[in-house]
This record gives structure tokens, C-alpha cells and sequence, in this order.
């Protein structure tokens, strides 16, 4: 007597709707559908592979011609619903699009469909990887499937829609089925495990559940080998071995190592990783998976949806990256994501690994912008309270000598400089040069403004760098900015007038209009630039190989740019 072992993927097959795993979005408009009499008469299913697709058909198909139906939730008691479980329904037809590709089976297809089912309401074709069909093939099907009859329908299967054509696409109501996660998947095997008297732990189940990428029908199959190959109660180590997969702490191992900077330690596991014949490729897309996961970790946003992994291991994620930045964990994934190209076509990839983690190990990690400004907050702050002076501003003029500026001196300093600098108007029309004793104190006055700008708006201070204060009366400062227009609009800037207004007001003890001046050039300045320009430009014409280029081409020229480097 010949008996067949029934794999797990077939034994435990969904009968209904309800028993499909993580595609409610799907089943839940077939039912609708099903109950409002409203089901489009061509279906196109795609996703990954053993997401459901062709069980959704079938379960479909039951729906639609089971006894008591249609109806969204088939008996499965009735003969119909019975064949269609087995695969022998005469009215269900299940064509495997890769091997039935040619436009004669398409014409042999459009000839059957003109003549009714033979005890069912619905003659049903499900086309599995519809998108192996011929362009012929499918122009050949564009007018039967834009009006078929009405006892007809068309299920379509494909993992790869984008081959099939737009004209066959707009005559089909399309469903997107998803991948499964790891928790759903693990909770299924689960309950097959119990059903099937199989002792097998939780973390067993994970492993094969995130091997099987998303696939249900991948993750029971290895379900089925590891049950074959174990004897007594199935643990992690035992599947490791069975499925040649590499342990999650190895992972966890080379992350602590590459995190403290254990060279040494890496370069030992990968030896030991190798040795037991691990594929290397494969490692490397584990650990870009890894530390992709310590980033969104480190982010700390949706982290249970994000991160596809029992709360123990992202427990120990967190634990992981606490004294790490999230800036050199990108840093590490960059450099992952640049060696895979590299890696999978190299012919000694752990050599590639290996020199991988040695370039891994040259990058210094990077601080965060808004670390970096706190921590010159902070020293700019130290300073300021051990008393350290801080470096006086860049002066115009050479030959004024180096002033620091004390705030207990400038204190006493400034009833002097306003005494000698600024004195009363005798007159109005007295110009506002005659405040002022010497003419040099105004570049003295200048330093000990800009060295109290330095201390409190350094990026001020930078601006006022090549400035100087040109004329100084009662309630009137003129400062000549000799910079770039950026130097001069930021200087403008309200907030900025408001600050020297401010700090003028508390050096003088007076409130002053603050001007502006831009330093305008001299018009034999300006000359000497043109002229210059001049010489350089016909230097270029006179140039043998331009005149050889306009020779060869017949050309003119239209005009000499002039880089700025040329004329300085």
C-alpha cells in the first residue's frame, strides 16, 4: 500500500477566509464583495511568494460555488467545496502560467470557456504566475477577458506584476498581498507545534520564522525538515546546525567588538564562522540587518513595528547602543551598504570581510551637531568662570597695540573713554568729528567694543572682524564694515543693530544711532582691476592654442571669463 506524507504547508492548508494570516486587508474586501454580489469577474493577486495568493483563490473559488453560497464563508461539507479543496473540480481550473505560456493554450482556454459549467454556478480559472504568459498569449486574452461570459471568471497569481502588461492590468481588480511578519508567522507554527504534538521552543521558532523571509509556506517547510531531522524536543542549537544558520549572538558578538573597537575578537569569529562553513555572504547581510536595527533603535521611533524581533533581543539592542551615537551607527551602515557590491562578487569573501572591519575600524565617529555645540557652550562657559581671557579680535590696523578687555577695568574705563572721546556739541553745525580728542582713539574704543562683542556674540565679533569705527559723536557711531556683502547683511540684520546698540549704550553710558558704511572703493582702484582684467584677457586671445582652435573651426570668440584667482 503506497502512503503519502502530507507536508505541513498542504496539511494545514486554510479552508476560509478567516484563516489566512496577516492579509485581512484582502479577505475582508472578497467577503464584502462576496455578500453585496459585487465581485469583479477578473482578480489579480500579487505579492511575495507564499504569502496565500493561490489559497485565496481556492478559498474563492469555494465561496463562489459552494451549495449554500455565494456566500463569504464557504461549508467546505458540500461535494463542490470538497473537489475544489482536493484539486478535482471540473469547474475550477488551475493552470500554471509557466508552463502553459503559449498563445495556442490561450486559444485553446477562449474556446472552452463558451460552454457552461457542469454542476456549478461559476466556471473559475486561476492562472498561477501569470506573468510567464507570452505577449501573443496575452493579446489573445485582451478581448475575452475585457467581456467574458457571465458564468466565467479569472483569477490571476503573480509575484512579479510589473511584467504583465498595462492593457491586461486595467482589465483586472488587483489585490496586493503582504509579507508576513515574524511574530505572525512564529504564532502559526506555533499552533501547528501543539497540534502536531511537537515540542519546540519559542526562540526555535523565531529562527526558522525569520529565515523564512516573510513566507508562510517556507517557514512550514523548514518547519517540516527540522522536525524530520530532530529527535526529542527541538532546540535553537539543533536548528542552527539543521539549517546551517548563523546564532544571534554571534551577530550580538561582532556588534559588541566593532562597537569597542576589538579588532582582534572580530577577526577570530569570522575564522570560527568560516571553519563551520557559514556563508559569508550571508553574514554580511545579517549584520547590515543588525545594525540597521541598532539605528532605528537608537532613533527610538516605532520600534515594534520597525524592528521585526522578539522584545528580548530589542531589550538587548537598546542595552547595546546606550553609549553609542546614532551618527556612527549610520557611519558603520554606510560602509556595509558600500562593501556589498564588492562582496558579492569577490571570490574570497572573508578576505573582503576582513579588510572590510579594518576599514570599518579607520573611521572616527562622529558627534552630533547639537552635541558639539553644547560642548562649546559648556567650555566656552568654564572659561568664562575660571577667568581665562578670551583671544581678542582680529584689528584692522597692525600697529594698535593688543587691548584686553576686564570687566571690572572696563567698568572703571569707560567714564574715561566717553570723557576724552565724546564730548558736548557747542554748536549744531559742528561736525561730529570734533567729540573726540585724537582721531586714534577711535580704533582703541573699536578693539575694547569688539572684544566685548567676542566674548558674548562671537559670531557677531567674526562679521565685525575687518570693520572699524570711522566717527564717533554724542548720539552717533559710523563703522566702516571693509567685508563681504554676507559680512554686511548680516551685520545689518535688526537683531544685530539691536546688539551693538545695546552694548554701546552699556560701554558709554549714552544711547547711540548706529551706521553702517560699506568701504567704497576708489575709482583708481577700480581702474587698476579693469586694466588688469584687460591684460589677462588678451593674454588669452593671444594664446597659440586658442588661435589654432579658431583656425581648426572656423569659429569666433564670444567671450574670456575671468577667474577670480587670476586677478588677486
Amino acid at each position: 500500500m503506497i502512503m503519502s506524507y502530507l507536508v505541513l504547508a498542504r496539511k494545514y492548508r486554510p479552508q476560509t477566509f478567516e484563516q489566512v494570516v496577516s492579509q485581512k486587508h484582502v479577505t475582508r474586501t472578497l467577503g464584502n464583495a462576496i455578500s453585496s454580489g459585487k465581485v469583479a469577474h477578473a482578480l489579480l493577486f500579487s505579492g511575495p511568494r507564499g504569502t496565500g495568493k493561490t489559497t485565496v483563490a481556492r478559498i474563492l473559488a469555494k465561496a463562489m460555488n459552494c451549495k449554500s453560497g455565494p456566500i463569504p464563508v464557504p461549508c467546505n461539507e458540500c461535494s463542490l467545496c470538497i473537489e475544489i479543496s482536493s484539486g478535482n473540480a471540473a469547474d475550477v481550473f488551475e493552470i500554471d502560467g509557466a508552463s502553459n505560456n503559449g498563445v495556442e493554450q490561450i486559444r485553446e482556454l477562449r474556446e472552452n470557456i463558451r460552454y457552461m459549467p457542469v454542476h456549478s454556478l461559476y466556471k473559475i480559472y486561476i492562472i498561477d504566475e501569470v506573468h510567464m504568459l507570452s505577449i501573443a498569449a496575452f493579446n489573445a486574452l485582451l478581448k475575452t477577458l475585457e467581456e467574458p461570459p457571465p458564468h466565467v471568471m479569472f483569477v490571476f497569481a503573480t509575484t512579479e506584476p510589473d511584467k504583465i502588461p498595462v492593457t491586461i492590468l486595467s482589465r483586472c481588480q488587483r489585490h496586493d498581498f503582504r509579507r508576513i511578519e515574524s511574530k505572525s508567522i512564529a504564532k502559526q507554527m506555533k499552533l501547528i507545534c501543539s497540534k502536531e504534538n511537537i515540542s519546540i521552543t519559542e526562540e526555535s521558532l523565531w529562527l526558522i520564522a525569520r529565515e523564512a523571509d516573510g513566507s508562510m509556506r517556507d517557514a512550514l517547510s523548514l518547519l517540516d525538515q527540522v522536525i524530520i531531522c530532530s529527535e526529542g524536543p527541538i532546540t535553537g542549537e539543533r536548528i542552527l546546525d539543521i539549517l546551517g544558520l548563523v546564532d544571534r549572538k554571534i551577530i550580538f558578538d561582532i556588534s559588541n567588538a566593532v562597537l569597542s573597537g576589538n579588532i582582534a575578537e572580530i577577526i577570530d569569529i569570522l575564522n570560527k564562522i568560516y571553519n563551520r562553513g557559514y556563508d559569508m555572504k550571508k553574514l554580511h547581510a545579517n549584520l547590515m540587518e543588525h545594525f540597521r536595527n541598532l539605528f532605528i533603535v537608537k532613533i527610538g521611533k516605532k520600534v515594534s513595528e520597525l524592528v521585526d524581533f522578539p522584545d528580548l533581543e530589542i531589550n538587548l539592542m537598546i542595552e547595546q547602543t546606550k553609549e553609542i551615537s546614532a551618527a556612527y551607527i549610520n557611519q558603520i551602515l554606510l560602509l556595509l551598504a558600500e562593501e556589498s557590491e564588492l562582496l558579492r562578487f569577490d571570490s574570497q569573501p572573508k578576505l573582503a570581510l576582513e579588510m572590510m572591519f579594518i576599514k570599518m575600524f579607520q573611521i572616527k565617529p562622529v558627534l552630533p551637531i547639537d552635541l558639539l555645540i553644547e560642548k562649546l557652550d559648556s567650555m566656552k562657559q568654564e572659561i568664562s568662570e575660571t577667568g581665562v581671557k578670551s583671544a581678542p579680535v582680529v584689528n584692522a590696523d597692525p600697529a594698535c597695540p593688543e587691548i584686553r578687555c576686564d570687566t571690572q577695568k572696563d567698568e572703571k574705563n569707560v567714564q574715561t573713554v566717553s570723557k576724552k572721546s565724546v564730548g558736548p556739541l557747542e554748536t549744531e553745525n559742528q561736525p561730529d568729528s570734533s567729540a573726540l580728542d585724537k582721531g586714534e582713539n577711535l580704533d582703541l574704543t573699536w578693539k575694547k567694543i569688539t572684544g566685548i562683542i567676542s566674548k558674548k556674540y562671537p559670531s557677531l565679533a567674526s562679521n565685525l572682524a575687518r570693520s572699524r569705527l570711522i566717527n564717533l559723536a554724542e548720539k552717533r557711531m559710523d563703522i566702516e564694515v571693509n567685508g563681504s556683502d554676507f559680512n554686511l547683511k548680516m551685520i545689518k540684520r535688526n537683531k544685530n543693530i539691536s546688539i551693538l546698540k545695546n552694548i554701546c549704550s552699556q560701554f558709554f553710558g549714552n544711547d547711540f544711532d548706529i551706521v553702517i558704511n560699506a568701504k567704497i572703493k576708489s575709482s583708481f582702484d577700480n581702474q587698476q582691476k579693469k586694466t588688469e582684467e584687460n591684460k589677462i584677457k588678451q593674454k588669452a586671445l593671444n594664446h597659440p592654442l586658442v588661435a589654432d582652435s579658431i583656425e581648426i573651426f572656423n569659429g569666433t570668440v564670444v567671450s574670456v571669463k575671468i577667474l577670480q584667482e587670476e586677478i588677486k
